[in-house]
């Protein structure tokens, strides 16, 4: 038995062999081997003792590499200390380790985001990342793999970080550089900001630090401003995402739906007979 996400490789030759997406799923990885017939079957009526035999053959052996990749619709990347793990314990059922130092968080956790009786979605909160994590700094290097299979990436920025000497946005741009040095297709998944900690902004200045933000950080996707801690916005947020993890569901379920259906397939295209 395997939990549903392992992907099983030759360890030899790191040729992919299979995918496990659903659950359920059975594969032969290695063939077991044949027994042979014993005397004993060689037996009748006129040969009570028989000596004779068939040898068996071996089962093949196969040494494979599997690596875990969790399914999650939505994955947090950021920086330690940004807020994942108050975010994914404010709208799920997840319970982290919660602390004001970096990498409290040491291996992903997943959460249920229910926003209905039949509405809901999974989240995945790796460790944060740091500039450099690409090489091996940091932890979040180790699990960037859990971040491919989702559906969408918010990028959880402290945008109101204790220490004056931080820059969110250079903090920001690093998280982009990280994602891009790992896998280019990290960077161009569907990804959207959120703007963590506007509660320790001032209200009066909120929308010129968010402005600012924004300018300098180029950036043109979905905005969220949140407190994970006291949870404004939080309903907003998981609202949005619900709505947009159903339109993309839909979307496959059509595809596959057509893919079914011989109705939508390519007619064959009749031969020129046409004399040369």
């Amino acid at each position: 038995r395997m939990p549903v996400g392992t992907i099983i490789s030759d360890y030899e030759t790191g040729e992919p062999i299979a995918d496990l997406t659903t659950h359920g799923e059975r594969l032969c990885l290695a063939q077991g081997g044949v027994g042979g017939w014993g005397n004993i079957h060689f037996k009748s009526s006129t040969n009570r003792a028989p000596r004779q035999k068939t040898n068996g053959k071996e089962g093949e052996r196969r040494k494979l590499k599997l690596e875990l990749k969790v399914l999650a619709d939505v994955g947090l990347l950021g920086m330690p200390n940004a807020g994942k793990s108050t975010l994914i314990t404010a709208v799920s059922n997840a319970r982290p380790k919660i602390a004001d130092y970096p990498f409290t968080t040491l291996h992903p956790n997943l959460g249920v985001v229910r926003v209905g009786a039949e509405r809901s979605f999974v989240i995945a909160d790796i460790p944060g990342l740091i500039e450099g994590a690409a090489e091996g700094a940091g932890l979040g290097h180790r699990f960037l793999r859990h971040l491919q299979r989702t559906g969408v990436l918010l990028h959880l920025v402290d945008i109101a970080p204790f220490d004056e000497n931080i820059d969110p946005v250079a903090d920001a741009v690093a998280i982009v550089n990280e994602l891009r040095k790992y896998d280019e297709a990290l960077v161009e998944k569907p990804r959207w900001l959120v703007l963590n900690k506007v509660d320790m902004i001032p209200e009066e200045d909120r929308k010129k630090v968010v402005a600012d933000f924004i300018k300098r950080f180029k950036w043109k996707g979905p905005v969220f401003e949140i407190s994970a801690l006291t949870g404004l916005g939080c309903d907003k947020l998981c609202y949005s995402l619900q709505d947009y993890l159903d339109s993309i569901r839909k979307d496959r379920d059509d595809e596959d739906e057509r893919a079914a259906d011989p109705r939508y397939q390519e007619q064959a295209q009749p031969e020129d007979k046409t004399p040369d």
